[in-house]
């Protein structure tokens, strides 16, 4: 039987791939936009990258999702939380530890995953419950922080609230990763 279009895995361009690819692309903007205290313009971004994220997931699942499309999604999500909690922690937005705290655990993970697969010890990647909560504490912390300097409040106390619940989730989440990983099989 003759194929007329490639598998799913093999298509580079598609739609929940343009739209994962732009969100990637509209990091350097919102970094530019807090960087330059343009509140409600880098919370409508944000807000955009987030909408774009669930729309572009469910198009995949929908679809069938590539290959590309699954290093893109999370590198695009990625980018945008690291690039975000570095900016909003260098302009005295977030605390600087937390910054350190998040791009830390980001970052020994995925070297930790390159360098067990560098020495041939395959480790299945499966999100954590944990970490899922994570990642929406840490994604909401954000949109706190925007939303509230793009409406010119203050609101300390949820501000305060909501960075001890990403510390917290994200040193857990760190610890069950490391956990999973060294467990004996």
């Amino acid at each position: 039987m003759l194929q007329t279009t490639p598998p799913p895995s093999s298509v580079l361009l598609n739609l929940p791939n343009a739209i994962s690819f732009a969100r990637l692309c509209a990091v350097p903007a919102a970094i530019y936009l807090v960087l330059d205290a343009d509140w409600t313009a880098a919370f409508a971004i944000f807000a955009a990258a987030g909408i774009s994220d669930a729309v572009d997931g469910w198009l995949a699942r929908r679809q069938g999702g590539t290959a590309l499309g699954a290093a893109l999604d999370p590198l695009a999500d990625k980018t945008l939380m690291v690039g975000m909690y570095i900016t909003l922690a260098a302009t005295r937005q977030l605390p600087i530890w937390l910054a350190i705290l998040v791009v830390f655990r980001d970052v020994m993970i995925v070297g930790g995953l390159l360098l067990l697969w560098l020495y041939d010890h395959h480790v299945p990647i499966r999100p954590l419950a944990i970490s899922k909560l994570n990642t929406g504490l840490q994604v909401g912390l954000v949109g706190i922080v925007l939303g509230l300097n793009a409406a010119g409040l203050v609101w300390l106390l949820v501000r305060q609230a909501a960075v001890w619940l990403v510390a917290a989730s994200t040193a857990a989440s760190f610890a069950a990763y490391v956990r999973q990983t060294v467990r004996p099989a």
